[in-house]
């Protein structure tokens, strides 16, 4: 998954998407039971080395859930909650850090007069907006979206859309989505998966009008799913 591009995971409820998804980060470490085989290179690093710091896994590979889910503080204390947690107690170097991250989630226009405020007072979009702020804050490398405008209205969606396609001038990211036309509109490269398989990947257009099998084709037109 190429460095400062966005790579969408496709295909039809349970295929698979949300738990290759979540191996990239690990968070599967957390289901009793689970089985990983093979290797996540992250620069060059097997994430799952049993000399990899998870937490610090975690904060270079973050993660947006499907449903908005701030933490019940203030929007400040959201953003600033995982600076904090990583050493970070001067109060100016926090401001800088919560301007700068609500800045690049698009949303410090809406939220500076009310930063003390209740983040569960934010409309659904603003609160998703929030989640992704509070990941920025702590400066990953990529970002992990699993369905991130599944729960929101239209107008929500489409700024949510806009913020991923500027954030990959600074980030990687990869995004599980089940809107065909969303991974379309703001991924570079599109993974199509059917039944716990990858069946093909490749460049976002050639997959969407030129794809190699008959699998994909039939999925990306509708014919299942």
């Amino acid at each position: 998954m190429p460095e400062n591009k966005i790579t969408a995971l496709i295909g039809p409820s349970g295929c698979g998407k949300s738990t290759f998804l979540k191996t990239l980060n690990r968070m599967n470490d957390l289901i009793e039971g689970v089985r990983v085989k093979g290797k996540v290179l992250l620069d060059g690093v097997d994430i799952y080395d049993s000399n990899i710091d998870v937490v610090n896994l975690r904060k270079t590979v973050g993660m947006v859930f499907q449903r908005p889910n701030p933490f019940p503080m203030s929007v400040y204390d959201n953003v600033a909650y995982g600076p904090r947690i990583h050493g970070i107690t001067n109060k100016q170097k926090l401001n800088e850090i919560v301007e700068r991250s609500l800045r690049d989630a698009v949303l410090w226009d809406e939220v500076q007069d009310r930063l003390h405020q209740s983040a569960l007072g934010l409309s659904g979009g603003q609160q998703q907006r929030l989640c992704i702020a509070r990941l920025l804050a702590v400066e990953p490398e990529v970002v992990l979206m699993d369905e991130p405008t599944s729960a929101l209205d239209p107008i929500s969606t489409l700024k949510i859309e806009e913020l991923i396609r500027e954030l990959k001038k600074k980030y990687t990211i990869i995004i599980v989505t089940h809107n065909m036309q969303q991974a379309a509109r703001v991924s570079d490269i599109t993974a199509f998966f059917l039944n716990g398989e990858l069946v093909e990947w490749g460049d976002t257009d050639t997959i969407f009008t030129n794809p190699k099998d008959k699998r994909t084709e039939d999925y990306v037109t509708g014919k299942f799913g």
